[in-house]
């Protein structure tokens, strides 16, 4: 990971000493869980990632002329949506470790003529110097971290004093999974829990971000429900596959549990959904 204690910080405008990071981050950390586990795959949660993402926003209330970072700002919507808001006089920058991310978030910049920029950094190293910025997002990153609690540090660094945060990540302990039998579906969540690095990061927000001497000013929540007619969907199929190699379930149970969602889905009586949080932390004066 990159060590900002050692390496000089970026300026604003993109240029300078930013080239001296040298190779990308590892996108999460080595000693977690490769990524097996998405909210991507709930499928159809889109309006309630866009609901969340609007509370996200408003809450951060971005002024022409304030410097904005999302840390793992993935294809740079929100980046470019904050260049909107902070016009030519300020500055939204992505930080973002995937090469393939960055490059489609610089060509996605490109082409809706923004101002946004992204870097190569991760939420360990952030690649700006402290108290460059007026307002930082980091969305779905936390539960990817093996050492959350230095992330949080890591954006109180950045923030300018009186700066604002919103940190926004799924609780997988949240997981509902109907119909099914009980026993089979406690299973399956718990094999979802123990394939997350950090499968809790929800409810650890605040903590962490107050541990780090942020104050909160407001928390958020939003239910991601899977659309009804996509049935077990891509998450369930792959977790509960998961939950037969761990030998948790038997793969009779696992075609049932599936069986059963299907028939639930077919009649209207289906229900897949994970619960994410948002915080919202202001750095005092």
């Amino acid at each position: 990971m990159p060590d900002t204690a050692t390496k000089p910080p970026t300026t604003l405008d993109g240029h300078g000493p930013m080239d001296s990071f040298g190779l990308r981050p590892d996108r999460f950390d080595a000693a977690g869980h490769d990524q097996l586990v998405d909210i991507r795959d709930l499928q159809a949660t889109l309006p309630g990632l866009t609901r969340l993402r609007d509370w996200a926003h408003e809450a951060l209330a971005l002024q022409p002329g304030e410097h904005a970072v999302d840390i793992g700002s993935g294809t740079g919507s929100e980046v470019i949506t904050f260049a909107d808001a902070v016009g030519p006089t300020g500055s939204a920058a992505g930080v973002e470790p995937d090469p393939n991310l960055l490059a489609a978030a610089v060509a996605r910049a490109a082409e809706a003529r923004s101002s946004a920029t992204f870097h190569s950094g991760d939420a360990y190293g952030i690649p700006f110097g402290s108290a460059t910025f007026d307002a930082v997002l980091c969305e779905r990153v936390f539960q990817h971290l093996t050492a959350p609690a230095r992330a949080a540090r890591e954006i109180a660094r950045v923030l300018r004093p009186g700066g604002r945060a919103v940190v926004m990540d799924a609780d997988w302990g949240s997981a509902i999974v109907h119909p099914g039998e009980h026993r089979v579906v406690r299973e399956v969540v718990d094999t979802l829990v123990s394939a997350t690095t950090n499968p809790y990061s929800g409810r650890r927000l605040a903590g962490l971000l107050t541990a780090a001497g942020l104050e909160v000013e407001s928390t958020g929540s939003q239910a991601l429900i899977q659309d009804r007619s996509v049935g077990a969907g891509a998450l369930v199929s792959r977790v509960s596959a998961m939950a037969v190699a761990r030998r948790v379930i038997t793969e009779a149970e696992r075609e049932k549990l599936l069986a059963d969602l299907a028939r639930g889905a077919a009649a209207g009586d289906i229900h897949l959904s994970v619960t994410m949080f948002a915080v919202h932390v202001r750095k005092p004066a």
